[in-house]
């Protein structure tokens, strides 16, 4: 699940976080780092046991209804929705019982959001249309699902101030979390009952020394990477420039001097794209201009060891001439 674009934006906060701390140690920062992945799956599993908490309630009510029309003579409400097979499947995993047997707290400590939350799950439109489909499978009972997470979940300030209090980490880490849970529940099937595989924590091995590689690079070779920035910001005041700038330039450096397999390109985009959320306004274009010039540069001059498309020479077009008539 850890994928590179989690990565990178791990290693810019803990880079960041890296000089902000008196105490610089390289090995407790990168340890810090992988700390900080392995809460972003943590997240993960947490917003699949919401699913399950939610579930949990509204089954537990429905036994209230059941009983009240049973003492009332009155009719039984639906139990569609508890009985929805993809939540009992994902309430039966393996994987996810297990995370959530090892955790000190879970959704049980906020009751009130996940009671809040079924509430506005049966009044959405999303479950009236669910409640009134004369079709039942469990294709329909999973993209159920899939449609109030994206609705209901992915978009909630109430969640998102829960799970800032639950984990610093996890602010930052819900936007890219929310697109691996829904390709979860996309994955499921039936046929595997229990035994469905959730997402590893880890897509392989090639991640870590992803994340390790990059990481010390950016710091233990900062000096020789800040000098590539002074020397390509010519007429611009380098000590003038936004620290998260010089630290985002930085790790891209780092990135392309360290790593053959990915194209300078891809690089220059992927930060050019977080300096859009954690720089200011002008950064991602400036970013842009002096990444693309420190590339071509070590390219030239046989440091960096990759290609780089040739720069577009600037297509020359004459001016229109302006034919005025002569007046007799």
């Amino acid at each position: 699940m850890i994928n590179r674009e989690i990565i990178r934006i791990k290693i810019v906060q803990l880079t960041y976080a890296y000089y902000q701390n008196g105490n610089k140690n390289i090995d407790t920062a990168e340890k810090e780092l992988f700390f900080s992945l392995s809460k972003a799956y943590d997240l993960y599993n947490y917003m699949l046991a919401l699913m399950v908490a939610v579930n949990k309630e509204a089954s537990r009510r429905m036994e209230v209804m059941v009983q009240r029309a049973k003492r009332e003579g009155t009719p039984e409400p639906s139990q569609r929705f508890v009985l929805n097979r993809f939540a009992i499947q994902l309430a039966e995993n393996k994987q996810l019982n297990d995370f959530i047997s090892t955790q000190k707290s879970g959704w049980d400590e906020n009751a009130a959001f996940v009671a809040s939350l079924l509430e506005k799950i049966e009044q959405s439109e999303v479950y009236q249309e669910y409640m009134n489909n004369p079709e039942d499978s469990y294709d329909i009972d999973r993209e159920f699902w899939r449609k109030i997470y994206r609705t209901l979940i992915q978009d909630n300030d109430e969640l998102d101030a829960i799970l800032e209090d639950q984990s610093l980490y996890w602010n930052d880490d819900k936007t890219i979390v929310d697109t691996f849970v829904l390709k979860t529940i996309k994955r499921f099937d039936e046929a595997n009952g229990p035994k469905q595989e959730l997402l590893p924590e880890w897509d392989s091995e090639e991640e870590k020394d992803f994340a390790r590689k990059v990481f010390r690079a950016a710091i233990m070779n900062a000096d020789e990477y800040q000098r590539y920035m002074s020397e390509a910001s010519r007429n611009w005041d380098f000590s003038r420039l936004a620290y998260m700038d010089i630290i985002l330039m930085q790790i891209a450096i780092a990135e392309m001097m360290t790593l053959a397999n990915v194209p300078i390109s891809v690089t220059i985009n992927e930060y050019v794209e977080i300096a859009k959320f954690y720089s200011t306004p002008k950064s991602a274009g400036y970013i842009n201009g002096m990444l693309d010039g420190i590339a071509r540069n070590l390219v030239e001059s046989g440091r960096l060891a990759k290609f780089i498309e040739p720069k577009k020479e600037r297509e020359y077009k004459p001016k229109k001439q302006i034919i005025t008539k002569k007046h007799d």
